[in-house]
């Protein structure tokens, strides 16, 4: 049983396959000069794709993995169908349908922010990109999805599934906080999952959100005198909550705060701000960036073992 990736999932689908007693096989992904994206499941590895069901790791994250995700999910699903024509004629040019089969793991699902319409005549985003997806697989695993009530229905089951016992797990060993704080009331959960876990007081800030792209939170008092604090949530972009939240926290009194997420996206120079505010910061791996110190397999494996029962 094969585990499989293109460009953007291989390294976590390396650590995935052991744990789901699967097999890892890259498949070809590459660019034309003019940008365009070109898939293909190799020749030698028609018969593993073909011979049981098959998961594939593919990010959704940014535009070109969105394409990426469903031209892979399209030209594995052809060889599982038996539909191998092709213009040079090479044999075999069918082959028997070997039914269903084809799961997707998505590491980082873009557009996740994109749940809901502030405004007349936007998309909304997130659920459209997910009704696509269905249509070319069998069952997705997602981790850490910012808003999972938009999938919820989909056309395939969908297992929303959570690295936070693993980033638990990295602040207990490495960090040791003693107060655990969400940055914003709608994260709460995934705060309260790490303080449970560890055993952590914990609490939120409030968030008013202004439109599609301001948003504005409301430091509160907190009892952090003395303690050290970590900040989670499933995402960190530009790190500007982080810094507001971290100054707040350093003025009541913490002794140190830091930063982890789930996915790291850290865009406009948001290391270098993070480095300016917290003592560390904390990610797993589901992107590539510096701060990958948790691995996303563990939380993907979970929620696939439940597909694939």
């Amino acid at each position: 049983m094969p585990v499989v990736s293109g460009s953007s999932g291989r390294v976590i689908g390396e650590a995935l396959a052991p744990l789901l007693g699967m097999e890892f096989v890259a498949l070809e992904s590459r660019r034309f000069p003019d940008g365009e994206g070109y898939v293909r499941v190799p020749s030698d590895s028609i018969e593993a794709v073909r011979a049981e069901p098959v998961v594939l790791v593919s990010n959704t994250y940014p535009d070109s993995g969105v394409l990426e995700t469903i031209l892979l999910l399209e030209a594995i699903g052809d060889v599982r169908r038996g539909n191998l024509s092709n213009y040079k004629g090479q044999e075999p040019q069918s082959l028997p349908d070997v039914g269903n089969g084809v799961f997707l793991a998505i590491p980082y699902y873009g557009y996740s922010r994109q749940d809901k319409r502030f405004s007349p005549g936007e998309a909304i985003s997130a659920r459209v990109i997910g009704e696509m997806l269905a249509r070319c697989c069998d069952g997705i695993a997602i981790l850490d999805l910012h808003a999972p009530a938009i999938l919820e229905d989909l056309s395939v089951p969908v297992e929303f599934v959570s690295a936070m016992p693993e980033i638990a797990e990295l602040l207990a060993n490495e960090v040791e906080p003693d107060f655990i704080l969400s940055p914003d009331k709608g994260a709460i959960a995934r705060a309260t999952e790490v303080a449970n876990l560890m055993g952590c007081e914990f609490s939120y800030l409030e968030k008013t959100r202004i439109d599609a792209h301001t948003i504005e939170h409301q430091p509160k008092d907190l009892d952090v005198n003395g303690k050290v604090v970590a900040i989670v949530d499933d995402m960190i972009s530009t790190g500007g909550t982080i810094c507001r939240a971290s100054d707040a926290l350093l003025r009541q009194g913490a002794t140190a705060v830091h930063a982890a997420c789930t996915h790291g996206l850290f865009t406009a120079g948001a290391i270098s701000r993070l480095a300016n505010h917290v003592d560390g910061v904390h990610s797993s791996d589901s992107l590539p960036n510096p701060r990958a110190v948790v691995s996303s397999a563990p939380a993907l494996a979970r929620g696939l073992k439940i597909l694939l029962e």
